[in-house]
């Protein structure tokens, strides 16, 4: 169970990896360990005990997602279909309540999944992903170089109810690179975004808040960039248990 809280005063992170005794599902259940997912038919219930990586402090605490509307539509992400992705509830209101740290919370949220029949490094080099909420709906963008294929782009814009019509992809805007010199872009009505924080800088991977304007609305976009390239790296590879321990 990967969980991350991004707070005013608090920054935690956790991801273990559990042995499959560990693992139960059914239906409408998954369990993980400690924690566990449930869905009842109108709202995701996800109770998080887990403990942070890499200083071991305690994440306990229960996020509801409340999908708006919903996606049914499944997009193939490689030319062979070996990777596929849904936005199964693009627009959604969240609940946030944690007893560890102390943090509660409530707004706009978002819920997908991915899918593949082999290892991302072994099918992309790169790709970026943002999401944003518009006053109609919500926009997501994604932009991959496969290994093989065309590069993809896309620019999806979501209804309350789900719906979507892909758009002409907008312009692209450069951000600088990472910390860790991950490269990243983004793209925007104008070509410019700026960085409003960032939330993760790894070796592969960054996660960032933009400050950006999408189908002509200034708009807070949470952008994800990712290399592959790096994921596979031996030398990154030695890294990972120090923030993803397995028990």
């Amino acid at each position: 169970m990967n969980a991350c809280i991004y707070g005013p005063r608090v920054n935690r992170w956790a991801m273990t990896e559990r042995k499959r005794a560990a693992l139960a599902r059914d239906a409408d259940n998954l369990t993980i360990g400690p924690s566990a997912l449930s869905w009842d038919g109108g709202v995701l219930t996800i109770r998080i005990n887990e403990l942070s990586a890499p200083f071991f402090k305690p994440m306990s605490g229960v996020v509801r997602v409340e999908p708006i509307g919903f996606n049914t539509h499944v997009f193939n992400l490689s030319n062979q279909g070996q990777h596929i992705w849904r936005p199964i509830a693009p627009s959604a209101h969240v609940t946030v309540a944690f007893s560890q740290p102390g943090l509660r919370w409530s707004g706009d949220g978002y819920f997908d999944m991915n899918a593949g029949d082999e290892p991302l490094e072994n099918g992309f080099s790169d790709w970026t992903w943002s999401r944003a909420a518009l006053s109609t709906g919500s926009t997501v963008l994604y932009d991959a170089n496969p290994r093989t294929g065309d590069p993809l782009s896309m620019a999806l814009r979501f209804d309350h109810n789900g719906d979507f019509e892909q758009a002409p992809p907008p312009p692209l805007a450069p951000l600088p690179r990472t910390g860790w010199r991950v490269a990243r872009t983004t793209r925007s009505d104008d070509g410019v975004a700026t960085i409003a924080r960032g939330y993760e800088d790894t070796p592969f991977y960054s996660r960032t808040l933009l400050d950006t304007t999408l189908f002509g609305e200034r708009v807070a976009s949470v952008h994800e960039s990712l290399s592959l390239n790096r994921f596979a790296n031996p030398i990154v590879r030695c890294m990972l248990p120090f923030r993803i321990p397995r028990w």
